[in-house]
C-alpha cells in the first residue's frame, strides 16, 4: 500500500500555458475513458472523493502541495469538457473568483440549451453549498473558488475552496448529491432535492492541513441550535432583540476595559483548549437587527429556509447561536469536519520536472485506447483490460 501526505498551502503562482494545454488534453481523455466504462455519474462522483481528485491533479502534473491544484484542475476540466456536453453528458459551471459568481447563470444557460428542466434545483444546490461553507460552517476560510459539475440525470458535484490569508492555508470542500443525508424536517422543508438535507453534515469531504475550532452549525450536535435559531425568529422575536442588545452592551463594555476574555458570560461553551478570537463574541447590533427583521418577514419554516431564503450571514448566525444557548442551553458544535503518484512530474520540479515527451506519449496511448473503446462493448472491455 502506498501512503503519503498532500498539503494545501496558498500558492499565488500561475500554471504555464503549455502545461495547462497538456492538462486539458489528457484530462479530457481520462474523463472520456471513465465515462465510456462507468458512465458520467461515476466521473463526477469520483471528483467528490479527495483522494481521486488529488491523484488526478498529480497525474496531470500539477503541484501536489498547492492550493492551485484545485483551481487549475477544475479550470482544465472545464476547458477539456467544453463542447462535449452532448456526447459525454457532463456539464461544468463556475470557477475561480468572479467566475464563481456566474455559476447560476451558466447552469441556467445549460438548461436552456439542452432542455434540462431540473436547472432550478441545481442552482439551489450551488447556492446552498456555498452558503453553508461560508456562513453555517465558520472555520476562518473565505470561499474564492466554486466549481459545479452535473450530468443529464441531475446528479451533481461541487468542488469549492476557501483561503485563510493569516495562516497562508487553503481548505477544499467536496460535495456530491448522493452523499447528502436524508432530511429529518417535516413537509415544510424548502429543499428541492426530494428530502435531502443541506444543513446536517452535508459535505462529502473537507480537506485541510490544519484543524481549527469552528462554529459548526451543520454538525449533527448542533441540531438544537439550528431549531432554536428559527424558533427565536418565528415565535420569540421581541425577546431575541432584547437579549441581543444586552449581550452587545456587555461585550462593548468588556472590550473597552480590554477584559473580553475574562467576562463571565453565561453562554457560549467556548473550547477551553483553544484561543477564541474576541470577534466571535462581538457583533454590530444594528446590522444584525436589520438582517433579523428581514428574516422575520420571510418567516422561515426551518434552518435550511433561514439560509436559503434570507440574507442571514455568519455574524447573524453567531448571534442566534449565542441567544439559543442563553435561553435554551443549546450548545453549538465546535467540531472541525475536516477529514482526510506522480506520473509526469510536477509544475515546480517536484518530485522532478515535467517530462514533456512521456506526457505526450501518455496522451497518445490513451487517445488510441479511447478511440478503440468506441468501437463496441466487447472490444472496449478487452482494450481497457490491456490498458490496465
Amino acid at each position: 500500500m502506498r501512503t503519503g501526505i498532500a498539503s494545501i498551502p496558498l500558492d499565488y503562482g500561475t500554471c504555464p500555458r503549455w502545461l495547462f494545454e497538456k492538462m486539458t488534453r489528457l484530462g479530457r481523455l481520462i474523463a472520456e475513458a471513465i465515462v465510456l466504462e462507468f458512465g458520467p455519474e461515476e466521473f463526477i462522483r469520483r471528483l467528490a472523493n479527495p483522494f481521486f481528485f488529488q491523484s488526478l491533479g498529480s497525474v496531470l502534473a500539477f503541484d501536489w502541495n498547492s492550493s492551485g491544484l484545485t483551481t487549475t484542475l477544475c479550470g482544465a476540466l472545464k476547458e477539456a469538457l467544453r463542447g462535449t456536453e452532448k456526447d459525454l453528458g457532463i456539464f461544468v459551471a463556475g470557477g475561480k473568483g468572479k467566475t464563481s459568481r456566474k455559476t447560476p447563470q451558466q447552469i441556467e444557460d445549460f438548461g436552456w440549451r439542452f432542455g434540462l428542466g431540473f436547472a432550478p434545483r441545481l442552482i439551489y444546490a450551488s447556492k446552498m453549498s456555498a452558503k453553508v461553507d461560508s456562513a453555517a460552517l465558520q472555520d476562518g476560510f473565505q470561499l474564492y473558488h466554486h466549481t459545479f459539475l452535473f450530468t443529464k440525470s441531475g446528479r451533481w458535484t461541487v468542488v469549492q475552496q476557501g483561503m485563510n490569508t493569516e495562516i497562508k492555508q487553503a481548505r477544499r470542500y467536496h460535495w456530491n448529491s448522493e452523499a447528502l443525508r436524508p432530511s429529518e424536517q417535516d413537509s415544510g422543508n424548502s429543499s428541492l432535492l426530494s428530502g435531502q438535507s443541506f444543513v446536517e453534515e452535508p459535505q462529502a469531504a473537507i480537506c485541510s492541513d490544519v484543524k481549527v475550532k469552528p462554529l459548526n452549525l451543520v454538525a449533527k450536535e448542533s441540531s438544537q441550535t439550528r431549531d432554536y435559531s428559527v424558533d427565536l425568529i418565528r415565535e420569540n422575536f421581541n425577546s431575541l432583540l432584547c437579549d441581543l442588545k444586552r449581550i452587545n452592551q456587555k461585550n462593548v463594555l468588556a472590550a473597552r476595559s480590554k477584559k473580553l476574555s475574562m467576562l463571565p458570560l453565561p453562554f457560549m461553551s467556548l473550547p477551553s483548549d483553544e484561543q477564541q478570537p474576541p470577534a466571535f463574541l462581538s457583533f454590530d447590533y444594528r446590522r444584525v437587527e436589520k438582517v433579523l427583521l428581514g428574516a422575520r418577514e420571510q418567516n422561515p419554516a426551518n434552518f435550511e429556509e433561514l439560509l436559503s431564503k434570507t440574507s442571514v450571514g455568519p455574524t447573524t448566525l453567531r448571534a442566534l447561536a449565542l441567544v439559543s444557548e442563553i435561553i435554551y442551553g443549546a450548545k453549538p458544535s465546535f467540531k472541525d469536519p475536516v477529514r482526510y503518484s506522480f506520473a509526469h512530474g510536477g509544475k515546480d520540479g517536484y518530485p522532478y520536472a515535467v517530462d514533456k515527451e512521456n506526457y505526450e506519449k501518455s496522451i497518445a496511448i490513451l487517445q488510441r485506447a479511447v478511440a478503440k473503446a468506441k468501437i463496441g462493448q466487447v472490444e472496449k472491455i478487452k482494450i481497457f483490460k490491456k490498458l490496465s
